[in-house]
């Protein structure tokens, strides 16, 4: 690729449905973007998709994306484990290389502004394109879920989005559009089914209670067993090695062990460990094909291309 290039990750709240996804990801094909990455998950029923390209070209794409997610699905009839806000849930830009990250945040509004003007979805603005403080933090962003934002929101002026509202889309919810640098969703499953174990263990790795720096932690039940699942934010201070060391040590404590990981999305080549336990527990890895700076030399095709994958 060549001029700037600008990452984006929209995780979708539909996770169980293939068509829909599909449908999802074909409607953010867009020219000068490349498909990286797409994946479902059903016990967290929520879908994560990669792309790259062109910063103005993703900004479309995304806003598509955005768009065919409201359409197909409603979150009055979804669950799934993990927190949501919205059928697009979250958008986050991220700059790989050519431009910087107070240009992702710029480039965020633009595509939040276009979300509520082309489908009445709000949205909030998080991270480096939070437009409040209190925003940045997409924890705070997402408190009380679909559910309880719909709630709020008609209640406390406090919790209406940055753009549009002042409730939410009756059934796509609202989008959290924001700027960051690359992080690693790493889930690890232990040999249990005890939720309260790895609730516990996450509740001490965490920044947000004092654990590590730049790791965001759940405990949740995926796939009948017990799920430690992270966003590492910061993996050049706080790298995936020392993050499995501490979360097999608590483990420890309760008498657990972290039988397996997984990598969600792409891992950045500067956080590949290629000998770490931590690597060798994972499944479904492959260096080619998951690593962010080599799967930008061979994207996919897009689904309707000749040659396109089904969803993972």
């Amino acid at each position: 690729m060549s001029g700037p290039v600008i990452e984006c990750v929209p995780n979708f709240s539909e996770g169980r449905d293939a068509r829909r996804v599909e449908a999802i990801v074909a409607a953010m094909r867009v020219e000068g973007v490349s498909l990286l990455d797409w994946s479902m998950d059903p016990d967290h029923n929520r879908s994560v998709v990669t792309i790259a390209g062109d910063p103005g070209a993703v900004v479309e794409s995304a806003v598509r994306g955005a768009g065919k997610a409201a359409e197909l699905i409603d979150l009055t009839r979804q669950q799934g484990v993990y927190p949501r806000i919205g059928a697009a849930d979250v958008i986050p830009f991220v700059p790989i290389s050519g431009i910087k990250l107070e240009q992702c945040a710029l480039l965020a509004r633009q595509a939040g502004l276009e979300i509520w003007r082309r489908f009445n979805v709000p949205v909030f603005f998080y991270e480096a394109a939070a437009a409040r403080p209190d925003r940045a933090n997409l924890d705070e962003v997402r408190r009380g879920q679909f559910e309880g934002l719909r709630e709020a929101a008609g209640k406390d002026s406090s919790r209406r989005p940055d753009i549009g509202g002042p409730g939410v889309h009756p059934t796509a919810g609202a989008c959290a559009v924001g700027a960051r640098k690359t992080l690693v969703a790493y889930n690890v499953y232990f040999d249990s089914a005890d939720v309260a174990v790895v609730r516990a263990i996450a509740r001490e790795l965490r920044a947000a209670s004092g654990g590590l720096k730049g790791v965001k932690a759940l405990g949740v039940l995926a796939q009948g067993r017990a799920q430690l699942t992270m966003n590492i934010t910061d993996f050049e201070v706080t790298p995936i090695s020392q993050v499995f060391r501490a979360a097999t040590t608590l483990a420890l404590r309760h008498k657990a062990t972290p039988v397996e990981g997984e990598i969600i999305g792409l891992l950045p080549e500067a956080a590949y460990e290629r000998d770490s336990e931590w690597m060798r527990q994972l499944t479904g890895f492959d260096e080619q094909s998951k690593i962010l700076e080599r799967r930008l030399a061979t994207p996919l095709a897009w689904p309707g291309e000749a040659g396109a994958a089904p969803v993972a």
